[in-house]
């Protein structure tokens, strides 16, 4: 399984914000939205990535207020992106090491979705499943052997 796989499986619907909007702002459109991450929009090229981790980080460094922090000011810049061609394996691996929990997939300079950690594990589950019935019905139907003649 590659990741489009993944990204056909759960649809290319992407959230996103621009850099200049307000940190408030992003937070109640994930909160509304029950997602973890937005796409950080600068027209239509990638700016960055904004996740619940980094709001976390700003309310405790700003003693629990956002007050007029803008998007630009807490999201990750240049983050690492899949594209439409990797396999889970590479994915899961990369995201495990480097702890990316929301991954930004591109083919050239367009945006085709996000997955996430969650996504990659669903889809690993599902590949799994598939490979153990094959092998489970391989060995139910195993060929006998022939007697020694």
């Amino acid at each position: 399984m590659i990741v489009r796989d993944i990204v056909k499986m759960k649809g290319s619907n992407v959230y996103s914000i621009a850099p200049g909007g307000p940190v408030a702002e992003a937070l109640a459109l994930m909160v509304k939205n029950d997602i973890g991450s937005l796409v950080v929009l600068d027209g239509a090229g990638l700016a960055g990535m904004l996740t619940f981790r980094e709001i976390l980080k700003a309310l405790d460094a700003n003693g629990g207020s956002l007050g007029s922090l803008k998007v630009s000011d807490v999201m990750i810049r240049e983050p690492a992106c899949g594209s439409p061609g990797d396999s889970i394996e590479y994915l899961r691996e990369m995201m495990n090491k480097e702890h990316i929990r929301y991954l930004p997939v591109k083919e050239g300079d367009q945006l085709v979705g996000v997955i996430s950690f969650h996504d990659v594990a669903n889809a690993v589950i599902k590949e799994t499943t598939l490979h153990n019935r094959m092998m489970k019905s391989y060995i139910k139907n195993w060929p006998e052997q022939e007697s020694a003649k």
